[in-house]
């Protein structure tokens, strides 16, 4: 029952306020906090009972949810997350805005990530997917008057669902490979050629969800969504539900000969380039969802190494991080009414509170020690250091940067400037980013030596892999000296140059060479097709018609005609035939010999002749 009710509340409450629409403004932000606080407790209950439910779909086929070590870190994560962004957007959008609207997706969105890390099986994993996925394009497209944010919504769910049908190519293939009930513990015993693809397919879906390379660009475009909607889904939702999914099938990646690696190093890949991307940014949200790649990366790194804890680690604390930094851009955002960083110059000084929590989220990202991420992360460096020295070496590179981009935002934020007009922040809006800046700076303590042990046990997997003294201070390092050169670097040139760094500010031009290589192929494909179909299959059925037609008027014509007129002279004969009979039976026997001599006479010229 509590599991029902856990996923059930927030799904619930939020399709009522979405049917109710605008009478629902009113009391929406009051119930949908208070819902969100109800599902936290519910989560809390799950995951200290650890709950299994069930029900039949199809005959033969039970699907169901169950809470067990990791889903039980992962609905307590989303669950504390959701009530901190819902209390930040009651307080955010005014009385003018459709708030039943937005608090209906955000606890649907949230609802659909809780029913995804308690899924067992592809298929309840599949229809959360879905739900996750079309409420990510409402809320990207949340204020839909303004078109461009329609068509960044659109072009975050194109690209999110194209990569989705990895994951319907991964359910056919485990149902041809004889995965008993489609279960994701299963998927291992997938028959050998079968679970090749079953893997490649659920690799598919989980990167094109958590923005790592090819697919990174669409969460740039993600930024034209509200401040809340970033927190949500870059933290606790959609994004992270990628590298959750490649942390919990993490033993079908390593029974395959390629997976793991494949995975490994798309991982760091994105660390290090999205890493790259970052630094250059010229506006605070790009600068976070870049930075939002570059974190997952260490996720999907930890699940292609074998490191599950180390990876459910990282995204723990990344959680809490990135809701903080969001929250933090999105407060300025509505008192500054900017999110360029050459206009945020100095901000942090004018709002002391703000500048100091969004510093320990920062210094976080950053992995400066001793907070949060440093520690996850070192957890997550370890594990690739055992697997491969050069994912190790990459890793380091990508830390390197974190600490640049970060150095260089704060350096901005701290710069000395002239006051400007500002509007005053309500203290409501302030009361979640305290709590989330302490969650930032102690959920490392899970990748410490003692708590790690436990962490690994209670999500069931191999032990962590724990970074030595010599590999957290080489790391910790690394990250200092990315901070304290970036910022040094950035006050003496605070300017960016555009022309030196167009590749990068652009996100590596990926939705540019996206439209070039496969949406405009394809529209003219579709186009050629739709061609094919106007002018050779439509105009053959239509001629097929015609001809049919042609021939009826024809055999009406000709053939019905002339049946019709011999029926006629048939019947007209036999008339006329009925008519003479009755002539020729007079009565008179004289006549009847006189007609029987004519018959004979003519039965005697018949016989002479033949």
């Amino acid at each position: 029952m509590v599991l029902w009710l856990l996923v059930a509340l927030p799904l619930v409450v939020g399709g009522v306020f979405l049917v109710i629409g605008h009478p629902a403004d009113r009391l929406a932000p009051a119930l949908g906090v208070g819902s969100a606080a109800l599902t936290a407790a519910l989560a809390v209950v799950a995951a200290i009972t650890r709950p299994e439910a069930s029900a039949p779909l199809l005959a033969g086929l039970r699907v169901g949810l169950a809470v067990d070590g990791l889903s039980a870190v992962m609905v307590l994560t989303v669950a504390v997350i959701l009530v901190a962004v819902l209390v930040f957007a009651s307080a955010e959008f005014g009385a003018g805005e459709s708030r039943a609207r937005f608090h209906g997706l955000m606890l649907v969105f949230a609802g659909a990530m809780l029913v995804t890390v308690c899924a067992r099986d592809l298929v309840v994993l599949l229809m959360a997917w879905e739900v996750m996925g079309a409420c990510s394009y409402a809320l990207i497209g949340f204020w839909w008057r303004e078109t461009h944010r329609v068509d960044s919504g659109t072009i975050a769910l194109l690209t999110t669902r194209s990569a989705d049908l990895g994951l319907y190519l991964a359910a056919g293939a485990a149902l041809a490979g004889g995965v008993g009930g489609l279960t994701l513990a299963g998927l291992p015993e997938a028959a050998a050629g079968w679970r090749d693809v079953v893997a490649a397919g659920i690799v598919l879906a989980a990167i094109g969800k958590s923005a790592q390379l090819p697919f990174s660009f669409w969460l740039s475009r993600a930024m034209d969504g509200p401040s809340p909607v970033s927190a949500l889904l870059h933290s606790a939702t959609m994004v992270a539900a990628g590298a959750y999914l490649l942390v919990r099938v993490e033993p079908l990646l390593a029974s395959t000969v390629w997976a793991a690696d494949v995975v490994a190093w798309i991982g760091v890949s994105t660390a290090v380039v999205l890493g790259a991307v970052a630094l250059v940014q010229r506006n605070l949200k790009q600068v976070l969802a870049a930075s939002t790649c570059s974190q997952i990366g260490f996720m999907v790194l930890a699940a292609g190494t074998g490191g599950p804890a180390a990876g459910t680690g990282q995204l723990v604390a990344h959680a809490a991080t990135k809701c903080l930094l969001f929250l933090g851009a999105g407060a300025w955002l509505l008192a500054l009414d900017t999110k360029d960083l050459d206009r945020l110059r100095g901000a942090a000084r004018r709002f002391p509170l703000l500048g100091a929590v969004f510093t320990i989220g920062a210094l976080s990202l950053a992995g400066i020690p001793p907070l949060s991420i440093w520690v996850t992360k070192d957890a997550v460096l370890a594990s690739a250091l055992a697997d491969s020295p050069a994912l190790y070496v990459a890793g380091l590179a990508a830390a390197l940067l974190s600490g640049a981009y970060v150095g260089r935002v704060l350096a901005l934020l701290w710069l000395p400037t002239e006051a400007s007009s500002a509007t005053r922040l309500r203290p409501l809006l302030l009361a979640p980013l305290p709590v989330l800046a302490a969650a930032a700076a102690l959920l490392g303590i899970g990748g410490l030596p003692g708590p790690a042990a436990w962490f690994a046990e209670l999500l069931g997997g191999p032990p962590m892999e724990l970074p030595n003294a010599v590999e957290l201070l080489v790391s910790g390092a690394v990250a200092v000296v990315g901070v304290v050169a970036a910022g040094i670097w950035t006050r003496s040139r605070p300017a960016l140059s555009v022309s030196r760094n167009r590749v990068l500010a652009d996100w590596l031009r990926l939705e540019r060479l996206t439209e070039i290589v496969v949406a405009r192929p394809t529209m003219q494909l579709a186009g050629a097709l739709a061609r094919f179909d106007d002018h050779v299959v439509d105009g053959g059925v239509r001629m097929a018609a015609a001809t049919g037609t042609a021939l009826g008027r024809l055999a009406n014509v000709r053939v019905e005609w002339s049946i019709e007129g011999a029926v006629r002279g048939v019947a007209r004969t036999a008339r006329t035939l009925g008519r003479l009979a009755p002539k020729t039976q007079t009565g008179q026997l004289h006549q009847y010999y006189a007609q029987a001599a004519v018959a004979l006479g003519v039965l005697a010229v018949l016989l002479m002749i033949l």
